[in-house]
């Protein structure tokens, strides 16, 4: 014989977890489709700690360059696929080199391959930072980067094409992607000020930080204050812009001018 005590306690943990499940179900779920990593980043959740819930896949890029990112290609789309199938209900393509590096007309490709694939609304790193620079009102670009030469210079041809100028652009030079672990933020700060400060008597209204692998997040207000312009930057802002398609505000002061905007 089950006695009574024993029947409630049952009752109440089964109720419990059902509750829980319920609660996961509802929570909003944003794939994000990397290049590299295969776990969460850091930034994802010290933004949004609450609200949405975040699954990771990668398609493996092995360095920075052309070429690495022509032999991901084909894994962009079954990755996305894989996502999907794993809850997500809106994916971001976090990679901004990875999308700009053929023009603006293949980063909207790609859109379309992701959002064809998972069945699910879309956007890439590189959108991201295009609809963030509108967003702060930039025309005229300082832009600071992870990359190499020809990078940076197929970087400069995608923002030409989506309305820019870049007055001024420099990379670290980096191509094995393991390297980008190297870059300190003290050594990123001063490179992005830098970077700003060579182009702020041509006329820069706003700087670009690009690279997905850059941790950006706690550098953006500091940044803000010493070039006295905003500052639109690769992960933060993809992950503003991938929580907005899940129909959130994407909004936390404290990191800028942008993420601060509804």
């Amino acid at each position: 014989m089950i006695s009574r005590r024993t029947l409630l306690q049952a009752t109440l943990a089964s109720a419990a977890v059902n509750a829980s499940a319920t609660t996961t179900a509802r929570t909003p779920i944003l794939g994000l489709l990397g290049p590299v990593e295969t776990t969460v980043p850091p930034e994802a959740t010290t933004l949004y700690p609450t609200g949405v819930h975040f699954e990771a896949a990668s398609v493996g890029l092995a360095t920075m360059t052309p070429e690495g990112y022509d032999a991901v290609l084909e894994r962009i789309a079954p990755t996305a696929k894989t996502l999907a199938q794993r809850g997500a209900q809106a994916i971001a393509l976090m990679g901004t080199s990875l999308s700009f590096y053929k023009g603006a007309a293949f980063n909207r490709e790609l859109t379309r391959r992701v959002a064809q694939a998972s069945g699910l609304p879309a956007i890439t790193m590189s959108t991201a930072v295009i609809e963030g620079l509108r967003s702060v009102g930039a025309k005229h670009l300082a832009v600071a980067t992870a990359y190499n030469d020809e990078v940076n210079h197929r970087l400069e041809t995608f923002l030409h094409e989506e309305g820019f100028q870049v007055l001024t652009i420099r990379g670290l030079g980096v191509e094995k992607v393991e390297d980008i672990h190297a870059v300190t933020q003290k050594a990123l700060l001063d490179f992005s000020a830098s970077v700003f400060e060579s182009a702020k008597t041509k006329g820069a209204d706003a700087l670009l930080v690009s690279c997905g692998g850059l941790h950006t997040l706690d550098l953006l207000q500091p940044l803000e204050q010493r070039c006295g312009a905003p500052v639109v930057s690769s992960l933060p802002h993809a992950l503003r812009a991938g929580v907005r398609l899940l129909g959130l505000s994407g909004r936390v002061p404290g990191y800028g001018k942008l993420l601060s905007q509804q």
